[in-house]
Parts: C-alpha cells; structure tokens; sequence
C-alpha cells in the first residue's frame, strides 16, 4: 500500500477542481513509492483515433506537449489489453522505443513502460503511461501504485462527467437565450400588432385583447416550465453528488478488502517459500541466511536480524544479521531482561514501535542508527520454549510499521520456531561461529 493512505488520496482527489489537480496528486503518490519512475496522461480522441495532448506531473506543475500520433502505433497486443483499463500492461518489446513515442525523452534505456486505459462511460478516454527503472529485487511500482489507480479513475470520471455537465448546461443556456429571443421578438411583435388593431377604425378591440390574454398565458407557462427545469436539474445533480460520494466509499472499502487478500496471499506464499527451504535445505547457516532473507525482503526491512536461545543461562545470541552496524557480530550475547530483544524474550510479547521519539529510547541491538525509527522485535516460542526473537527494522521507502504487519510476522515466526527447533539451530550455528 502506498504511504498515502487511500482513504487520504480519494479527499485528496475528491477536492480537487481540475485534472491538473488530480494529476499533480497521482503524481505525489508515485513519488512516495518511487523517484525514479515519471508518469503522465494522454488524452485520447476516440472519433480520430488520435492520441493528443500529453499532461506530466512535475511537482506542484502540470507541464503539457502535443502528441497527435495514431492510437494504432501500439502493437495490437497492446491494444487490445489496453482499451478494456482496469490494469496496467508492460509494453516489453522496445519498451525504450515506446517510452520516448510517448514523450519520456531520452535516457530511457533499461527501464519497463507500463500501460492503463482510463475509460468514461465504457469509452476509452485516456492512457495512463508509467516508466520505472527495471529492478532486480522488491515489488514493482506498478503493483504498488495499482490500489491507488481506481481512485484516480473515480476522479477522471467525475471530472469529465462535470465537464460534460458544464457543456450541457452552456448548450441549454444558449438554447434557452435563442427561444427567450424569439419569444421576445414575437411578443414585440404581437404588441406593435394589437396597438395597430387598437387605433385601426375597422374596430378590432375585442380581437386584440384575446390576443393578449393569450400572450400573458404563453408567457406565464414558459416561465413556469423555466423554474421546473432548473429544480430538475438541481435535483440531479444532488442525486448526482451523492452517488459519487457513495460510491468513492465502495471504491475505498473495495481496496482495503483487496489489500487485505493481497497481504494474506502474499503470507501465503512466503510460508510455502520457508517450509520447501526447510524441505531441500539441511545446512543451519544456509537456513538461517535464507529464512532472514525471505523475512526481511518481504517485510521491506533494510536491516534484520535473528537471535537464538544461547547455551549460558538467561541469554540469547545473535545467530544472522544483515545491515546491522559494523561493531555488531554473529555470535555476542544478550541477557534476557535487557535491552529490546532480551525484554522482548523476557516478557514474550511482541514490541511494535512506530514513532521515531519512540525509537531513539530503545536501542535495539545497541545500534542507534535508525532512519525511520520504525521496528518490530518478536519472540519465537514453541510449545512454550523461548527460541529466540526476530528482530525488524528501517522499513523502505520510510514505512512504518503497523498493528498488521506484527500479525504477519506472527505467523512467519510459528514457522521460523518450528524449522529451528526441528535442526536444533541453536547449537548448531552456535558451533560454526565457534569454529570461525
């Protein structure tokens, strides 16, 4: 999920006035998530089949360019996955190539071109383009800017549904001023009639004020016609409001619940990935190295680390590291009961840690060095036997930490504890660095 909230970005894009503004939002968003990638609007002419104006965000600024390039330039592959939106599609083939078609300069050698049909009213409107540099390791920007795109698309929509709306309002306005005219001349014209009929000596008295009464009643059911017209239109628009609004909820609810199975298959995945390491591999350094990496790359922790139960009593030693400071080595010891992870081990509690005030006063693993002052230190038990504590910090991309986060690791740690106890790898590893 992006650092953004989506509970936040959907105010941020429902307050908005224009689609520069919600442009300029998208483009926050993408920045939270990844510096490197640009991303920008195309408008599409569908009567043409013209791809037109190019709209980047850059900042606080919308810069524009014009394309007027031929939608059929994509491959047909392309097209076809890319008109129904809803997903962003890769252009593997000459993504370079594709990137500068649309207007992403030079430079743009190595990276992947992503992209998404936005559609209005089951139309293809415009064409969100998307370049990231290639990555090796960690999820791609497109899956994690995805939760955030339908949002967008709620945007885009209203915007060009009030647009629509405002044309129709300037159509009607222009209508109604030509009818208003004509009556106007009409009725000019009816009264130069009947001040004629009245000083005419052939006597049309009578005549002239049925007529008259008759341009009073006219004139009477126009205006009322006029005032029924715009409380209809008051009324639609209210009930217009309202279902945007309702349906800006659904979206949000839609997302949190996708997000939510998203999380649970992604724990999913990383449990079968633990338990085949524990299948294939018999070597204790090989598991530990290999079960920190799983752990702390899906976690997103820049640094990490596993302590086990150590031989002397009320202690605890550090069995792998990765990213700790320099004067921290595998094998230093701990006593249960101090510091973080030997209050951790102590109490059997999980300790989430948030706030980087928070932080600063309890040093884990006496490195003070924290850049999000965000972790999770957690107890390994099984069969209530301490085992050791696993120990999260620094999230990427300045993360923080969140109640759900703890439950994953939860459940990584019953799988961790299992695998540990079942190979014995707290002698075992305790032996090899012995032997260093």
């Amino acid at each position: 999920m992006p650092p953004r909230s989506l509970a936040s970005l959907a105010h941020a894009l429902g307050a908005i006035a224009d689609l520069d503004g919600a442009l300029v939002a998208l483009g926050e968003c993408l920045a939270e998530l990844d510096r490197g990638a640009s991303i920008a609007l195309v408008q599409y002419d569908a009567r043409k089949d013209m791809l037109r104006e190019r709209l980047a965000p850059v900042g606080a600024q919308i810069v524009r360019s014009t394309l007027e390039t031929t939608y059929d330039h994509l491959p047909d592959t392309i097209r076809s996955r890319v008109s129904p939106g809803g997903q962003f599609v890769d252009v593997t083939d000459k993504s370079a190539d594709y990137a500068r078609l649309f207007g992403f300069g030079s430079g743009v050698d190595g990276g992947v071109l992503s992209l998404r049909g936005v559609r209005v009213d089951g139309a293809l409107s415009a064409i969100i383009t998307l370049y990231e540099p290639r990555k090796i390791f960690g999820t791609r920007t497109t899956e994690r800017l995805a939760p955030a795109m339908p949002l967008f698309d709620l945007a885009f929509s209203r915007l060009a549904e009030r647009d629509a709306r405002e044309e129709a309002v300037r159509t009607l306005e222009d209508v109604t001023q030509r009818v208003h005219g004509e009556y106007v001349r009409k009725l000019g014209q009816m009264e130069a009639e009947l001040r004629d009929a009245r000083t005419s000596p052939r006597g049309h008295d009578s005549i002239g004020a049925v007529e008259a009464v008759a341009i009073q009643a006219d004139s009477a059911r126009a205006a009322e016609e006029v005032r029924r017209s715009g409380r209809r239109a008051e009324l639609a628009e209210q009930q217009l409001a309202t279902a945007v609004g309702q349906l800006e909820q659904t979206h949000i609810e839609l997302h949190r619940r996708s997000e939510a199975l998203r999380q649970r298959t992604r724990t999913l995945y990383l449990l079968d990935k633990l338990l085949t390491l524990d299948a294939v591999t018999i070597d204790a350094r090989a598991l530990v190295d290999g079960m920190l990496a799983l752990v702390g790359d899906d976690m997103q922790a820049q640094r990490c680390s596993l302590m086990l139960i150590a031989p002397e009593p009320d202690h605890l030693y550090l069995a792998a590291a990765r990213g700790v400071a320099p004067h921290i080595v595998e094998g230093m010891r701990i006593r249960i009961g101090e510091g973080v992870a030997g209050r951790v081990a102590a109490a059997r509690e999980p300790l989430l840690v948030q706030d980087v005030r928070d932080a600063s006063q309890h040093p884990l693993l006496r490195d003070q060095y924290f850049t999000t002052g965000s972790f999770i230190s957690f107890p390994l038990v099984y069969h209530e036997q301490l085992v050791g504590v696993l120990n999260l910090t620094n999230r990427a991309q300045r993360g923080v930490y969140g109640d759900e986060d703890v439950e994953r690791v939860r459940l990584l740690g019953l799988v961790i504890s299992l695998i540990a106890t079942r190979h014995h790898l707290s002698d075992r590893l305790l032996e090899a660095i012995s032997e260093r």
